[in-house]
């Protein structure tokens, strides 16, 4: 059984929601139906949330956990659980809750990365619709994040989200993940993207290629640092946080490229051996007891 796919306890499944991580993000431009033509390549560490669905009890969403309290607005787990019940009434659904072990609107994927736990919980309970059912569609309508979450390994990523090609040949990095927890405008994602010059661009777009085969980290951290992340300018202009916490990782003794996540706020270093990222994380810990420091492998 993979990572992440237990049963707790009788009528309980459990899935990990692992933190996303935009390795690199283009933004190709402005498309015909108001969304972003984006390419991305995306990994996962090995810390995140964790989703437990309780089959045959009333449909609920619960949330605990270290900063369950930040969840404020949209709740995109109880959105996910109502609309897969009005779309499949014969899915077998049950109550979640959430362990909520990432910060709130940190450019994680925490929410997309919830959800799509929750859909992975859902087929494992319904093995019949497991190849029937459009589940990548499906999240797609949720949100841009979903679908790649949902895959829950290295991938590329385009569209506006909905297309995902996973990856098997990238290796696993050393990573240290920085949030400075300051707070966070509400529509931080909205005011990231408007602050980009992004050009109308035609209906239809070539596939892009997948990037080359990586082995080594090495060659994986040199690919991150010839491309860009197209939010991080913007995040700063809207999170200015984000400034110190790139430049507090970059600092580190053996940091590789230290780069916004997604529209930020969280920051991530890369490292050639997990020996130098959980030195760094100490470090920035000690310089930083207020931040949300993690040493992390991606992959």
């Amino acid at each position: 059984m993979a990572e992440g796919e237990r049963v707790d306890k009788p009528g309980n499944i459990v899935e990990r929601a692992r933190a996303k991580i935009n390795l690199t993000l283009s933004v190709v431009g402005r498309r015909a139906d108001g969304y972003h033509e984006l390419r991305s390549l995306v990994v996962f560490a090995n810390v995140g949330d964790t989703v437990t669905l309780q089959l045959g009890a009333p449909p609920n969403v619960s949330v605990a956990g270290p900063f369950g309290a930040d969840i404020t607005g949209r709740n995109l787990v109880a959105e996910t659980l109502a609309k897969l019940g009005q779309r499949e009434p014969r899915l077998q659904l049950g109550s979640v809750e959430i362990e909520k072990n990432l910060p709130v609107a940190a450019g994680l994927g925490g929410g997309s990365a919830d959800a799509a736990a929750l859909l992975r919980a859902i087929r494992r309970a319904n093995p019949e619709n497991a190849d029937t059912f459009d589940w990548i569609g499906f999240a797609a309508e949720l949100g841009s994040d979903v679908p790649v979450c949902f895959v829950h390994r290295p991938s590329l990523m385009w569209g506006r989200g909905e297309k995902v090609l996973p990856l098997t040949s990238l290796p696993s990095l050393a990573a240290v993940l920085a949030n400075p927890g300051v707070p966070v405008p509400a529509d931080k994602t909205t005011q990231v993207f408007r602050r980009l010059s992004a050009p109308p661009i035609p209906e239809t777009l070539p596939d892009p290629e997948p990037p080359p085969s990586i082995t080594r980290p090495e060659d994986a951290i040199a690919f991150a640092r010839a491309h860009t992340n197209d939010l991080a300018e913007p995040a700063r202009d809207v999170i200015p946080a984000c400034r110190e916490v790139e430049a507090a990782l970059a600092s580190c003794d053996g940091c590789q490229l230290a780069r916004i996540s997604g529209a930020g706020p969280t920051c991530f270093g890369l490292f050639l051996s997990t020996e130098a990222a959980q030195a760094a994380a100490q470090q920035l810990s000690r310089s930083h007891p207020n931040w949300w420091v993690r040493s992390v492998t991606l992959g």
